[in-house]
């Protein structure tokens, strides 16, 4: 009788001890999992509020091209975009390109250059890109943000998708095309900091690969 008592408790001990192994484990892939989560979210969020912008249907010159972005809101005034007078070395589309913040006073307006002009499909308002892209500001005088090291850049052409800059300087951009852009506070994140190295009030400096167009 004695030993079969022991046993009894014997038994009962493995059994209570699996029951909390398979507790502690169940609760380490809960942890896991919701670690993942929020990383996931971090890294999605980190990118929508660095391009993110508020607004809404837009009209956008640049070069010979005028056209209306699609949005949901109020409408943002015509930008005249200039020609960048000290443009970034053209580099070879496809490979991380060099840059170059231009010398003295940053400009008080939009400005681009094509430093590799594209032969494919024509970006458009609305339309779906592909790209990728490096970041410099003004205020560091580098490079603070690159595709190159993570993944290609997918948005729509939008100013309620990217700030407004961003959005009316790629429009007429073509498929194969490398274009710098020198986006001014106004056009950009005004007097917010996004992140790292991006200032308040900072001229941002841009120069995109665009890789593929989609149309709505």
């Amino acid at each position: 009788m004695a030993t079969t008592k022991r046993e009894r408790q014997k038994a009962a001990r493995r059994q209570k001890l699996e029951m909390e192994q398979r507790a502690n484990k169940r609760r380490k892939t809960i942890r896991r999992s919701v670690i993942v989560a929020i990383v996931a979210i971090l890294v999605v969020g980190s990118g929508a509020l660095l391009f993110s912008g508020k607004g809404t249907p837009t009209t956008t010159t640049t070069e010979s091209t005028t056209t209306t972005v699609a949005t949901t809101t109020t409408t943002l005034a015509k930008v005249t975009i200039g020609t960048i007078a000290d443009p970034s070395p053209a580099g070879t589309f496809g490979k991380a390109p060099t840059m170059v913040i231009p010398p003295g006073t940053p400009p008080t307006t939009l400005e681009s250059k094509n430093l590799i002009t594209g032969t494919g499909l024509l970006a458009r308002a609305g339309d779906t890109l592909t790209a990728e892209y490096v970041l410099g500001t003004y205020s560091s005088r580098k490079v603070v943000q690159s595709s190159w090291t993570s993944k290609p850049f997918s948005f729509v052409l939008s100013s309620s998708s990217v700030i407004p800059g961003f959005a009316d300087g790629l429009v007429g951009m073509k498929v194969g095309g490398r274009r710098e852009l020198i986006i001014p506070p106004s056009l950009g994140y005004r007097d917010t900091s996004p992140g790292t190295g991006i200032a308040k009030n900072d001229t941002l400096v841009f120069i995109v690969d665009l890789q593929k167009v989609t149309a709505p």
